[in-house]
Formats: structure tokens, C-alpha cells, sequence
């Protein structure tokens, strides 16, 4: 119950500085009503909760999980088995990252404004969930080289500098109206569920493994 409260208390501080900063700039600055703040804090206070008890449950769950099963896999040496479960692993996570299902429903809809797919519903849903399919197959490959470089060994930078290089030349070939959407959809994929759940299988995986260095690594995959 003590980890619970520090979890709130620790939340709260979190996001203090947002609604200071965004209740500062509507009262002062833009010049509006006070009862037009009584949405925002209780949407903070929503979004609060939400994460408190989000984190609470993958830091005892789901954390200890990922990084036994990685340790399990890797002690038993089933390489194939550890690959795919990293896919998984990848592929899951991200598709249920929330700031991604968010984005991605706002380029739908903004493409449905725009005129790049039809203006309804069944329009727009499938091509938010195009997207997260898309980015969570990249996350669940990622994920998998991340694997392979911790089980082989090899430099973390050439493989991060190669990654970079490849994204930066397809962005010249990709069509102008998907570019931002995807840096964008990139970015958010790195948020409160696929962190942690993919540092756990990462530290886990590198401690298991007889001469590997969970501190060098361990990190590096996100």
C-alpha cells in the first residue's frame, strides 16, 4: 500500500509542471474564464489516475515477467524462441502504447479531412490501425536486432548510425504526406509501455548471458 501511494504522490509531481505551465498561459496570457480550467484539471486528474495505475500494474507485473522470461529463454538457449518472443513482445507492446493509438487517430482523421481516404468511420479506423500495425511489426523487428546484438555481441552505434542512415534515405524516396507522419508515430512509440517492458527484456536477457555486461548491454535497444 506504501508503493502505492508513493506511486500517486509521485505522479501527482510528474505532471504538475504541465498543468502549472498550461494553467499559467490560459489565465494569464490568453485571458480565460475560470470555468473553463474546472475541464482541464479534472481531465488532469483522469489522466493522473490513469497512469498511476497503468505503471503500477506493468511495474508489478508485467516488468518482473519480461525479465524472467528472457532469463528463462536465454538460460535454456533457445535462441529462436527468445527472437520470437522479442517480436511478440515488440509487437504487442506498441500496438497497445496509447500515445500511439492516439496519433494515429488523429492522422486518420486528419487524412480524412484532407481528402486522402474516404470521410467515415469504417475509413478512418482502418487507416489508424494500418498504422499501428505498421509501426508495432518495426518495434517487434527493432526489438529482435536488439536481441541479436546482446546474444552476438557487436557495436551499438554502427547499428543505430545504420539505422538512422536508412530511415534518412527512405524519407527522400516516401511520399511527402506520410514523412511526419511517421517520424511522428516513431516517436510516440517510445512512451510508458514500451520503455520499461523493453529495458526489462533487455537487462534480463544480458544478465543471463556469461560475459555480458547488463549496464553496457543491457540498454541501448529503445
Amino acid at each position: 500500500m506504501a508503493g502505492l501511494w508513493r506511486m500517486i504522490l509521485r505522479t501527482l509531481r510528474d505532471l504538475a509542471p504541465v498543468v502549472f505551465v498550461i494553467v499559467f498561459f490560459q489565465v494569464f496570457l490568453a485571458d480565460q474564464p475560470i470555468a473553463r480550467l474546472l475541464p482541464l484539471l479534472e481531465g488532469a486528474l483522469l489522466v493522473a489516475g490513469g497512469l498511476m495505475f497503468l505503471v503500477y500494474g506493468l511495474e508489478l507485473a508485467l516488468f518482473p515477467l519480461g525479465e524472467a522470461l528472457a532469463y528463462a529463454l536465454a538460460q535454456k538457449g533457445k535462441v529462436l524462441w527468445l527472437v520470437g518472443f522479442a517480436f511478440l513482445l515488440g509487437f504487442g507492446m506498441t500496438f497497445a502504447e496509447p500515445a500511439l493509438t492516439a496519433v494515429a487517430g488523429e492522422a486518420a482523421n486528419t487524412a480524412a479531412l484532407a481528402g486522402a481516404i474516404d470521410d467515415s468511420q469504417v475509413a478512418r479506423s482502418q487507416y489508424s490501425l494500418g498504422l499501428r500495425l505498421t509501426v508495432a511489426a518495426g518495434v517487434g523487428a527493432a526489438l529482435v536486432l536488439g536481441v541479436i546484438r546482446i546474444v552476438l555481441g557487436g557495436p551499438l552505434p554502427a547499428l543505430v548510425l545504420g539505422g538512422w542512415v536508412i530511415v534518412t534515405a527512405l524519407a527522400f524516396f516516401a511520399p511527402a504526406d506520410v514523412v511526419g507522419i511517421a517520424y511522428d508515430l516513431g516517436g510516440v512509440t517510445s512512451s510508458v509501455i514500451t520503455v520499461p517492458l523493453a529495458t526489462a527484456l533487455c537487462i534480463g536477457l544480458a544478465s543471463s548471458l556469461s560475459g555480458r555486461n547488463p549496464m553496457i548491454e543491457g540498454f541501448g535497444a529503445i
